[in-house]
């Protein structure tokens, strides 16, 4: 063969070879995804259900697969989405606390399948705080401090009447915890009855009733989220209370934000889930897709809410109009 035709055929030969590795390489990066698996408590609750939205919108932003699942509450259901999603062999899983202890029966399920996992919006039981990559959640004792501090400031030499939520999760013990240390703290408002609920607005509207049949005497309630100060509102309008019990809320939700702007809810412990679904996510990502190690726990802030500062509200709703002010606020998901 020519001399010159073998030169020419080697490097044509060596081109085609570098073409192929390219062409496999970058083959090999397009098809590498990458699939996080949401554990819910219930999408019912409106708390829950904007934690998972933001969730979504940050894992479309990084071209991130997710599968949401939701038990219902019920703790069953969740040990069998656990089991779900380890047969999918997702690449990370968020649990949405429903027990602590649950926590730990799922945290050790993901371990043994080799998944990372991450909690939210509670801590997980202590015997257990190894086997989890992070946890984002409020500090719900500092809300609960929160709001007693409000109504000892605010509403000074009032009886209080607290509609809970459902004990048993952790964070409505906490809740407790915090109001009962303000209002000690304080000691200008006397808690006159605490009645739990199972988070619902109905459920909230009933132990009201009962509170006013009863001939319970307050001048000020405190709601544990605005799902259920929608029933409080409406125990007090059939009573026709309305307007003379005050009404404090946690939340900062755009319902939320909404009914104080409209005069229907006095004040709201505002504290953006939007951020603890947008966090849940980048540590997933941070740990699987970055190799890093997130912070083990980030608290999310708590800002007190009136008609007078409602532009202080960081909002819910991930969309892409909010998505760049959130990703400020958390540094970013990279």
């Amino acid at each position: 063969m020519n001399r010159k035709i073998t030169r020419n055929f080697s490097f044509l030969f060596l081109v085609a070879l570098m073409v192929v590795g390219l062409v496999g390489t970058t083959f090999t990066q397009e098809e590498k995804t990458y699939t996080f698996g949401n554990i819910a408590f219930s999408r019912t609750d409106v708390w829950n259900n904007y934690s998972i939205l933001a969730f979504e919108y940050a894992a479309r932003q990084k071209g991130i697969e997710t599968i949401v699942l939701d038990p219902e509450g019920n703790l069953e259901k969740a040990v069998a989405a656990m089991e779900d999603l380890i047969t999918k062999e997702v690449d990370g899983i968020s649990v949405y606390t429903i027990t602590p202890e649950l926590d730990c029966t799922l945290a050790q399920m993901a371990n043994e399948a080799g998944i990372p996992v991450t909690f939210e919006n509670s801590l997980p039981a202590e015997d257990c705080r190894s086997s989890y990559i992070s946890c984002v959640a409020c500090q719900y004792d500092d809300i609960g401090y929160a709001a007693g501090k409000f109504i000892s400031e605010n509403y000074p030499g009032s009886k209080l009447f607290y509609v809970m939520g459902a004990p048993g999760m952790g964070i409505t013990e906490l809740y407790e915890e915090g109001l009962h240390r303000a209002l000690e703290e304080y000691g200008t408002v006397e808690l006159v009855s605490t009645q739990p609920t199972d988070w619902g607005a109905e459920q909230a509207m009933n132990v009201t009733q009962n509170a006013i049949q009863s001939g319970l005497e307050f001048d000020v309630i405190f709601a544990n989220n605005e799902q259920m100060a929608t029933g409080v509102i409406n125990a007090l309008k059939d009573a026709g209370l309305f307007g003379e019990i005050k009404i404090v809320a946690t939340g900062g939700g755009p319902d939320g934000l909404k009914m104080i702007e409209d005069g229907l809810l006095d004040a709201t412990m505002s504290a953006p889930v939007s951020l603890q679904g947008l966090l849940t996510f980048k540590n997933l990502y941070q740990y699987v897709v970055k190799g890093e190690e997130p912070p083990k726990f980030i608290p999310l802030p708590i800002i007190p809410i009136t008609k007078d500062n409602l532009d202080e509200a960081i909002p819910w709703e991930i969309n892409d109009e909010t998505y760049p002010l959130a990703l400020e606020v958390i540094g970013g998901i990279d």
